[in-house]
C-alpha cells in the first residue's frame, strides 16, 4: 500500500492522520523508514514502521463501497441483547476494542437504538460516546461532512430501518 504526503489515512488508536512524510533512523543498528504521521484530533505526531504499515492497521479512508457497507451495518436489524447491562457493557467492550470499524458499528447501533427505547446506564452513555467517534469521523472524512452532518447521517441510518 502506498501512502502520499498530504493524504488522509486512519491509524486504528489515533484516528484520522495526515501523512506529513517518511523518515529514516537506525532501529537496532539497521536504518529503517518510518512513515511521519500528524493525528488530527490532538495535534500529536507519531511514526510507523513502513515495513510494519499492516500491522499497525494503517489504512486509507474508506471509499464508496467501504461507505455502503458501513451503512448496511447500520442500517441493520439489532442484534441479539443481552438484557444485563454489566454483561452487555463487558461484551460492547470487547466488540469495539477489536478495532475493526464495522464491529463497533455494530455497537453503536445496538446501543443507538437501546437508548432511544429504554435507557442506558451511565457506563453505556460514555461507551457509546467513545465507540460513535471515529464512526462519525470516518463518514465526516469519507463524504467530505462537517462532524455534525455526520453525526446526523449516521443517527438517521440507525433510527430509520431494522429495529
Amino acid at each position: 500500500m502506498e501512502f502520499t504526503e498530504g493524504q488522509v489515512v486512519v491509524h486504528p488508536h489515533h484516528g484520522p492522520a495526515t501523512v506529513t512524510g517518511v523518515t529514516s533512523r537506525p532501529f537496532r543498528g539497521t536504518p529503517t523508514a518510518y512513515l511521519q504521521l500528524s493525528v488530527q484530533r490532538n495535534n500529536l505526531t507519531i511514526s510507523v514502521p513502513v515495513a510494519g504499515i499492516h500491522e499497525a492497521g494503517l489504512r486509507p479512508v474508506f471509499g464508496p463501497t467501504e461507505l455502503d457497507e458501513l451503512f448496511a451495518v447500520l442500517r441493520a436489524p439489532t442484534g441479539e441483547v443481552e438484557e444485563s447491562w454489566a454483561r452487555r457493557f463487558k461484551a460492547n467492550s470487547a466488540r469495539i476494542n477489536h478495532g475493526n470499524l464495522f464491529t463497533t458499528a455494530s455497537v453503536v447501533r445496538d446501543l443507538t437504538r437501546r437508548l432511544e427505547d429504554r435507557g442506558l446506564s451511565r457506563g453505556e452513555k460514555d461507551q457509546l460516546r467513545h465507540a460513535r467517534a471515529p464512526l462519525v469521523v470516518e463518514v465526516a472524512l469519507s463524504c467530505d461532512l462537517t462532524p455534525e452532518e455526520a453525526e446526523a447521517r449516521v443517527e438517521a441510518a440507525i433510527l430509520a430501518d431494522g429495529r
